[in-house]
């Protein structure tokens, strides 16, 4: 399952060339995945009740094309492998059909020491058991 999410990109976003700054992508992305995540229904305040959270532990980059003042884009995200305490995840951001900047993400399930601990229950067969 790929999720979208849609953004538009505002002057906040941009540098004085109105180009969108290189660590807001991390802004959006992070956005897809926190909204990925609740589409498949994780509810991240109660994880962090119960003691446990996603911390992002790798990102590899490319940044493809720029995106400018007001585009609309598309944040998509997508599972490329789940292990028991970690989740890799593709994720591209797009102005149309044109990916300007693609990711490579690991996110980690970790406990309020900041252990490895397993993800939470139901969420790999929420995944489609995908690893």
């Amino acid at each position: 399952m790929t999720h979208r999410l849609s953004l538009r990109v505002y002057y906040e976003d941009t540098d004085l060339a109105g180009i969108v700054y290189y660590a807001n992508y991390l802004k959006f992305i992070e956005r897809g995945r926190s909204e990925w995540l609740r589409e498949l229904g994780v509810d991240q305040a109660a994880l962090k009740r119960q003691g446990r959270v996603f911390a992002v532990r790798r990102i590899e980059a490319d940044y493809l094309r720029p995106a400018l003042y007001d585009d609309l884009l598309s944040v998509e995200t997508s599972l490329g492998e789940s292990a028991r305490a970690r989740l890799v995840l593709e994720q591209r951001v797009l102005r149309g059909e044109e990916t300007l900047f693609s990711a490579r993400v690991i996110i980690a399930c970790l406990d309020a020491a900041g252990r490895p601990v397993r993800l939470p229950d139901g969420l790999p067969a929420l995944l489609g058991g995908k690893s």
